[in-house]
């Protein structure tokens, strides 16, 4: 890199504004330095470029052509040095990202892990946006979201993050183990609102199971899916639902899958917009997600 060789900022300041004021006096009230000071630093500055920036005249300072030259460029880089400096410095100090996903995934899988992305990045301030239903990843409503699906949504990047599996769950305290014994046991039923693509339900399994006598349309329905877990935790009836968010239950033993079949749903994905794939914000939260245990980053060898 070519070493720049430049005069003294402060003289270059004291120079430009004696030149714009065409006075040393007002020149050092601007800049809260004595007019003496003023004087110094323009004849130091003289010395060093070997030539005269001003004619002294009594009560005026009048520039020569080489001052007013010098004078015209410097205005136009402290201008410019200025507007940089004020746009920068109104900049926010912390920045606020917005991420949706669904209620179920953002209060059982994501929130835990929140300190994370707080000791990583503590001038990111997190937004989660729960709702079943997709919203625009415009940076105003959302900037990133955890969605299930195929993977394919034109614009954005997706990277899946862990399977969806659906497995019949209930609390062991039901002491329910043979499937031909599920119809006298109420169904807890999981229905979304705002949902573009419904979850597998117990309609979808009973397709498969063809469990006789088993009213698919019976039972308890809840909009929240936090809610139709607690309910099967605490014995109200079978659920069919994600494994991957029940995993804490299954290992303690407060939820056990009595029987399958199991169905297999759509994987969640983390999606972004495809123009902001190198956005430094949108990379620290992609990769604080990635990196939340559970997900496929930490399950794969």
């Amino acid at each position: 890199m070519t070493r720049r060789s430049l005069p003294s900022l402060s003289a270059l300041r004291a120079f430009e504004a004696a030149a714009r004021h065409e006075s040393a006096k007002q020149a050092a009230q601007e800049l809260s330095v004595t007019a003496t000071a003023i004087s110094h630093q323009i004849r130091g500055l003289e010395e060093t470029l070997g030539i005269a920036l001003f004619v002294r005249k009594p009560r005026q300072l009048e520039l020569t052509p080489p001052g007013r030259e010098l004078q015209q460029v410097l205005e136009t880089a402290f201008d410019s040095i200025s507007s940089v400096v004020g746009r920068l410095s109104t900049l926010p100090s912390r920045q606020a990202v917005t991420l949706s996903t669904t209620p179920a995934v953002a209060v059982r899988w994501l929130l835990s892990w929140v300190c994370m992305l707080r000791e990583s990045h503590p001038n990111i301030d997190l937004r989660v946006h729960a709702s079943h239903e997709p919203v625009s990843l415009d940076g105003v409503t959302a900037d990133l979201a955890i969605r299930y699906g195929d993977g394919n949504w034109p614009g954005l990047v997706a990277e899946k993050l862990f399977d969806n599996t659906f497995i019949p769950a209930c609390s062991p305290h039901l002491g329910l183990h043979d499937v031909a014994h599920l119809p006298s046991h109420p169904l807890i039923h999981f229905r979304p609102q705002g949902a573009v693509a419904s979850p597998l339900d117990w309609a979808v399994w009973q397709k498969r199971a063809q469990v006789p006598g088993l009213d698919v349309n019976a039972g308890l329905v809840f909009s929240d899916e936090t809610h139709a877990i607690s309910a099967a935790v605490g014995g109200q009836g079978v659920a069919l639902m994600g494994r991957e968010l029940i995993e804490d239950e299954l290992a303690e033993g407060r939820l056990v899958q009595p029987f399958g079949p199991v169905l297999e749903g759509k994987p969640f994905f983390l999606v972004y917009p495809e123009s902001r794939r190198n956005d430094p914000t949108i990379l620290a939260i992609r990769d604080w997600v990635m990196a939340v245990p559970g997900g496929l980053c930490m399950l794969s060898p």
